[in-house]
Parts: structure tokens; sequence; C-alpha cells
């Protein structure tokens, strides 16, 4: 199982005073956060797009090519990219530069995005949602197998024979597909045999199972290999040196995010009985002492039927800077270990 970290470049007011701290200190901070992660063996490290003023990830592909040179073995990925909103040429000129910076660990996670600022922001119609990105993402496959695509879509100019350049490092960049609930998506990811990753941030794991299966069961029917239909989850998660310190540094940010995101939707307020129950055996937080942490990781892993990767949504908890790395620093001495043991010894 790889394990890593996903952050979507969060910028919180200090509880108290409602100050914000320096968007320059926090970029500071999250590309420190990217080395810590490298230095202690997580897997991967993942940058969301927001386009909004409580996240600094607007341009990913920049804060990823800064990560690469600062870093020898972590692979850097999108988390998600928001492929519908975006020039799939763009996108992997993009990426293929991380590539060759990184020398060959840049990958993407693409889909739609849970927010719909990026939509109106350039200047494209939100009811063609899924038929963007449906088409988006097969020109941006079309460019992994040539450098020179023919290629003709409903929304973008045709390509006829234009050299998309560079190339990557790697032979092909690895794409993953983000999904959140819709069945179609997982249909779709499993149809095209690409991976799958799940963004589970709430409820509980089990009510995905159906979902996964789905998944599964649409990539075998169309003939692609049980071996390529790998499955992720991305899930809120923090570490600490026991539960109930994880939980105090992470409730915070996750309340003030939830309870602005929820405003927007109509959402009650959050709670930290809530959070208490998410955060509890039942719940898909992954947040607590490593023991607590490693032991939900592995049921997570088991309800699902076998995961591949598992990356920790923790930017809500950037308010506690050192909190914060020595969480990376714990998933990445002590947690990863004790899953990697646990799983090659069954």
């Amino acid at each position: 199982m790889e394990i890593g970290i996903d952050s979507f470049a969060a910028i919180l007011p200090d509880p108290a005073t409602g100050a914000l701290p320096s968007a320059t200190d926090r970029m500071a901070d999250l590309l420190d956060e990217v080395e810590v992660a490298d230095r202690v063996g997580l897997d991967v490290f993942g940058i969301g797009e927001h386009h909004r003023a409580e996240f600094l990830d607007s341009a990913p592909s920049i804060i990823l090519a800064a990560a690469a040179a600062r870093t020898s073995r972590i692979r850097l990925t999108s988390a998600v990219t928001i492929l519908s909103a975006a020039d799939p040429v763009r996108v992997f000129q993009e990426f293929a530069t991380i590539d060759l910076i990184s020398k060959g660990r840049a990958e993407l996670v693409v889909g739609r995005g849970s927010f719909g600022e990026a939509f109106p922001l350039f200047g494209l119609d939100t009811r063609a949602y899924d038929e963007l990105f449906a088409e988006n993402l097969e020109l941006f496959l079309k460019l992994g197998e040539t450098s020179h695509p023919t290629w003709q879509g409903q929304f973008r100019p045709a390509l006829n024979g234009q050299g998309v350049f560079p190339r990557p490092h790697q032979p092909r960049l690895p794409v993953w597909v983000g999904v959140g609930g819709s069945p179609q998506s997982f249909a779709r990811a499993g149809t095209l045999g690409l991976p799958l990753m799940v963004a589970i941030i709430g409820g509980t794991f089990d009510r995905f199972r159906p979902a996964v299966d789905y998944y599964r069961e649409a990539g075998a029917e169309a003939g692609h290999d049980a071996g390529k239909l790998k499955v992720g989850i991305h899930a809120m998660g923090f570490v600490g040196e026991t539960d109930a310190a994880a939980r105090d540094a992470f409730f915070p940010g996750w309340a003030h995010l939830t309870g602005k995101v929820g405003r927007e939707r109509g959402w009650s307020p959050p709670t930290r009985a809530q959070f208490d129950d998410m955060a509890g055996p039942e719940g898909a937080f992954l947040v607590g002492s490593p023991e607590t942490v490693a032991a939900k990781m592995l049921r997570a892993s088991e309800t699902l039927g076998g995961v591949s990767r598992i990356t920790f949504q923790m930017s809500t908890a950037s308010l506690e800077t050192a909190a914060m790395k020595r969480s990376i620093e714990l998933l990445g001495t002590e947690v990863a270990p004790m899953v990697r043991e646990r799983l090659r010894t069954g």
C-alpha cells in the first residue's frame, strides 16, 4: 500500500484573533511539509486545485514543480486537477515538465472538482460539467499516446498533427480518476481501465463498497486486467502522539472550513460530537495515535476489498505548523511501517 498526503494549501485564521497568516509564509510551510514527507519515506504528496480565498492551490502545477526541485524520491501528484475546466494540452505540458524536473515522479488525479468556481472563472458552462470532463479526459489520454495527435471534439479546437511538447520522462504519465459519489464516475474509470481515487471525507468507508465493486465490475467487463484496477482513498487524516492530541490539533481548522462551506450549501454547523464520531472506530476520519490510525487504515482497505493507496487530507490542521510536521513524521516513521508489516505478514 502506498501512503501519502494531499494538501489544499489551506490558509486559516487564528481562532482567537481571526488574523490570517501570511500567504508567503503558508506557502513556505507547505514546501517544508513536502520535504518532510520525502525525508520520512512517504510515497506520494498531492496538491489540490481550488479557486477560493481560503486555499492557495489555484496553480498546483507550479507548487508541484517547486516541490520537485526540493525532493528526491516522493511521487508528486495533483489532488485533483479540475480537468473539466482546463485545456488538456496545457495540463499535459505542465505535468510533463514536472516529470522532467522530478526525473519521473509526476502523476495526476483528474476529476470534476467539488466546487464550481472554476467554470465561471474560465468562461465555461456549468451545464456541460460532465461532457467537458469526458471529452478532456479522452484528449488527455490521447496526448499520452502520441506527440502529434489527430483529434476532434465538441468544446476545443481540433488537433491535426500539431506537436505537443515536452514529452515526459516516464513513458506515460500515470493518471488516476478522482471520484466522489457518482456511480457513473466509478463506472467510467473502470471502463477506461484507470486507477480510482475515492474522496471519502465523511461518513463511513463501507458505504463506498458497492460503488468500488461497480468500478471493478465495469473494468472487468471492458476486458481490463484486475491488477490495473487500483483503488485509492483520499480521506481526512492526522496523526498525533495520542488520540486526544490528534483530534485537538485537527478539529479547529476542520470546523472552520466545514462550517464555511456548510453555510454556503445550507448545512447545519459542524459540532465536536460529529467530528469525534467520524474520528471514532466506525467513522471515516483517520485521526488518532499511530496505532489507531494504522489499524483504521487496514480496516478501510479490507472493507473496500483491497486498497493500493491512502492519502491523508491534513491541510485543515495548518494552524498547528509544528504539529503538522510532526504528524507527517509520525505517518512516515511509525504508521507506514506498521501498516506495511501487517500487510506483509497477513
